[in-house]
């Protein structure tokens, strides 16, 4: 595919393309990358952006948590998306010792358990120790908190996300 050095070369891609370089934007929601398709054109990148993430901040309860149990638990998923893969490799999540293995193990666990969906966190910059320390904060909050917390969070790898995308293209 030819890089997209600007946002005419992104306006013109079929719908089949846009899928394929924006679809998992948000992890495993193909379908905000096809509500953005359909606000074509986009009067540059950061028209793509607010459009891309305004969808998502428009999401009801019910499709966030869809969202949000789409991301996979943290160092113990074993398939994983190409961009989350990427994104615990740069983290070293998948060189934990046995002993962070199972600490991740439990707060995934426990987490699931009192929340709903997984522990999310951009965790792009920062290190397994790092994550660690977040993942037992974070469990100790309540719901409502963790909740706003965790949309903040995919909001936070969307971001991420589409910037790497318009970096390269």
């Amino acid at each position: 595919m030819s890089k997209l050095n600007s946002i005419d070369k992104i306006n013109n891609l079929n719908k089949s393309d846009f899928l394929t370089i924006f679809g998992n934007i948000f992890e495993k929601t193909e379908w905000i990358a096809e509500k953005v398709y359909d606000l074509k054109p986009f009067k540059n990148f950061n028209d793509l952006r607010h459009k891309m993430i305004n969808q998502y901040d428009n999401c009801n309860y019910h499709k966030i948590m869809e969202i949000l149990n789409s991301h996979p638990e943290l160092a113990i998923e074993k398939i994983l998306t190409k961009e989350s893969k990427e994104e615990q490799s740069n983290a070293k999540l998948n060189e934990c010792s046995d002993e962070e293995f199972k600490e991740f193990k439990m707060l995934n666990l426990e987490y699931k358990k009192k929340f709903g969906f997984p522990f999310i966190i951009a965790v792009s910059g920062l290190n397994k120790n790092q994550i660690l320390k977040n993942f037992r904060e974070r469990i100790k909050k309540n719901n409502e908190q963790e909740f706003k917390e965790a949309k903040f969070q995919v909001k936070n790898i969307g971001n991420l996300r589409l910037n790497q995308i318009l970096e390269k293209y």
